[in-house]
Parts: structure tokens; C-alpha cells; sequence
């Protein structure tokens, strides 16, 4: 499914064609699918396919298009400390930009039938968490994932705040999804062809709104077992207590990203080449049906902290006019490349959190695990 807007060269341009097609409204869903390349969620001998707006599938590996995320991610709404349950987790694409969201006080879970799928999506994690810039800029709430159908979950499971279904849900099996929500809660499915947010007003009471006319794959049902019992899928935990350690991890990251100058700076677009086509305009959304075009292939706490006890403000400002510095004279360095007609790149901004946890007087150890042990 896809193909409603223009591909983009890189990811930056897919979301600038999101933006003005209208399927991304919102500053932070613009701010999560920026920090997120979807690219990397790919097999790496298809990644020049990743900025279509095109469905890809690989196996059992799946990703949906672009402008499906867009406005799933749109219709849920999310806001940090909030629950969120990913039925049919995939990649783990989807739950990694809503983690970005939700920030380190929500719960992020995902249930996926394949386990081939969930090892690829916990991969896919570990990059992001090892080796994004992003994660540095974001308070990260990160996604568990279990195996199973997503039809047995069992009945004592608590309910969320937000539920998302990626596969094909028939009218027999609303109520079903109905259920995992709590009052006040959004489900966005797939329902009978039509991508549909569901909202509890109440405890018996619900509003419809149908989004976009879609197709998806059908739920995989449950298969039927030699004694008749279905099998429950246990979900993760939904509040785990955190220890005093992990907390204060928190804490202290949140408190050097506000010191200074203020929160983490977003990333910055520069030089990136725009194409003169013009670009396909968003059908009205009751008309267009967006079809399964897959792409087969073969194959925080507020204020400052100084840096060490006996550190001045003197010392805090020379800090920052020494990262302005470095950013100017990239910017320079850039621009002469632009001048001698050199490939425009995207500029990799100066992570500032991991120069300020490095220039700590702690334990090399202590600094790693501030770090979440992530690579330079």
C-alpha cells in the first residue's frame, strides 16, 4: 500500500513530501519520523528502496508505507507517560518512533507472530540505541516485544492507553480490540478496508471515525490446538518498579540536556538537493484507496548542573561558545564544499549531552553506563 506521495532521496526529503501532502500535521510526529531513518529498518541490499512511499516486504519482514505511519502515528495522539500496545510489532519501526514520544515514564510494548521477526526487530533496537544521534535527543521509551497471536492475549492483561493493530481486522473481532483499551484510550485499525481511530468515551461507549480507505493482510487467526485450549500470550509487564540507579540515569541526562542552552538542539537540515518535479497532491481522503503496492524482492528534570563542583559559569559559557564555534566552522567547511560543487550531505550535528557526560569528573565506568554504554 502507498504510493500517495513523491519518494524522497533520503529520509528527510520522504517526510518534507509527507509534510506537504498533509499526512504529517504535527511537529512531533515530524520530529519523531526525522529522527528515525527509515532506511535502516531495511535489508541492506534493498535500502535504495526505502524512501518510495511503497509497503516493502521481505519474508516475514514487513514494513507499511510512509504515509500509513503518518497518519497512524497522527490518529494516536500520543503524549509522553502514556501505554501503548503494537499488535503485529514487525520491524519494530513504528514502536521505536513512539517510544520517542512516550519518554522513559511510559510503556511501549509490541506482540508479533513470527520470532524470526522479533530477533530482527531487537537488532534493528540495539542499532538505534548503540549508534543514533537521536536517542540523545530524546527522552526514549523503549519497546518490549513478545511472540505470539495477537488474538490470545490473555484476559487478565491490563489495558492500555493506546493500541494499534497493523493487520486487517474484521467486523467479528472489533469488540476483541475494543477491550484492550482503557476509558479514554484511541485504537487505530484497519477495520473492514478503512483505516479507523476508535475512541473509549466511556465504559460502554466508543466514537468511530473512519481515516482513510486502506488495504491490509488479514489477521493471522489462531491455529487450533490438539486440547482444545488456546494459548494465552502473556504480555510484558506493564509497571516495572525502577531501581534508585535507573532513575537517577534519567535524571541526570534530562538535567545536562536543560543546562546551558537550553533542551537538545532538533537536527538540522542543510544542503539537502531538491528535485524541481512537482509533486503529486493528496487525494480527498474518502476517494483514495491505498493499495497493496508491495515492493516484492527475491530475496526530563528542569535546571542547570554545573559540570564538576567547583566548575564557574564562566566556565559554562566557555563550554557553549566553544560548541558554537564548532558548528560555525562546519557550517564554513560546508559551505566551501557547496562552492566546489561537491555532493550536499546532511550536516551530523555535535552531540553536546555526550561531550557534557564525558567532561564529568566520574569514573570512566560511571560515564559509560550514563552513556547506556553507546558507541562514539
Amino acid at each position: 500500500m502507498g504510493g500517495a506521495v513523491s519518494a524522497g532521496e533520503d529520509n528527510d526529503e520522504l517526510i518534507d513530501n509527507l509534510k506537504e501532502a498533509q499526512y504529517i500535521r504535527s511537529d512531533l510526529v515530524e520530529h519523531a519520523f526525522r529522527a528515525i531513518d527509515r532506511a535502516d529498518y531495511y535489508l541492506e541490499e534493498f535500502r535504495d528502496s526505502a524512501y518510495k512511499d511503497l509497503a516493502w516486504r521481505h519474508g516475514n519482514i514487513h514494513l507499511s508505507a510512509p504515509c500509513i505511519y503518518s497518519e497512524v502515528m497522527e490518529a494516536l495522539d500520543l503524549q509522553p507517560g502514556l501505554s501503548f500496545l503494537n499488535l503485529g510489532s514487525g520491524t519494530g519501526y513504528l514502536s521505536t518512533m513512539v517510544g520517542l514520544i512516550l519518554g522513559p515514564f511510559g510503556v511501549n510494548h509490541g506482540v508479533e507472530l513470527h520470532e524470526d521477526v522479533i530477533e530482527y526487530a531487537y537488532q534493528k533496537l540495539d542499532f538505534f540505541i548503540k549508534t543514533s544521534h537521536s536517542f540523545d535527543r530524546f527522552d526514549f521509551c523503549e519497546p518490549s516485544f513478545v511472540v505470539g497471536n495477537c488474538l490470545e492475549i490473555a484476559p487478565e492483561s491490563k489495558q492500555y492507553d493506546r493500541v494499534y493493530c497493523g493487520a486487517g481486522v474484521q467486523k467479528e473481532h472489533e469488540d476483541y480490540m475494543r477491550k484492550l483499551l482503557k476509558v479514554g484510550g484511541i485504537l487505530v485499525l484497519p477495520l473492514e478496508e478503512k483505516l479507523t481511530k476508535i475512541t473509549r468515551t466511556g465504559y460502554n461507549t466508543w466514537e468511530t471515525r473512519k481515516i482513510i480507505a486502506v488495504s491490509f493482510a488479514p489477521l493471522v487467526l489462531p491455529k487450533h490446538r490438539e486440547n482444545g485450549k488456546p494459548r494465552a500470550v502473556s504480555l510484558p509487564v506493564m509497571f516495572e518498579v525502577r531501581s534508585l540507579q535507573d532513575l537517577a540515569r534519567i535524571s541526570i541526562r534530562q538535567i545536562l540536556k536543560k543546562s546551558g542552552s537550553g533542551s537538545m538542539p532538533l537536527p538540522r537540515r542543510t544542503g539537502s538537493k531538491r528535485r524541481n518535479n512537482l509533486r503529486h497532491k493528496r487525494e480527498p481522503r474518502d476517494t483514495a484507496l491505498l493499495t497493496n503496492s508491495y515492493l516484492f524482492m527475491s530475496r526530563l528534570i528542569p535546571g542547570p548542573m554545573d559540570n564538576n563542583n567547583n566548575q564557574s559559569a564562566s566556565d559554562n559559557e566557555d563550554d557553549d561558545e566553544d560548541c558554537r564555534r564548532a558548528f560555525e566552522q562546519e557550517e564554513r567547511e560546508e559551505n566551501g564544499r557547496r562552492k566546489e560543487g561537491s555532493v550536499l550531505v546532511s550536516e551530523i550535528p555535535l552531540n553536546i549531552l555526550r561531550e557534557r557526560i564525558l567532561s564529568l569528573p566520574l569514573p570512566e565506568p560511571l560515564k559509560m553506563y550514563l552513556l547506556y554504554y553507546r558507541e562514539k
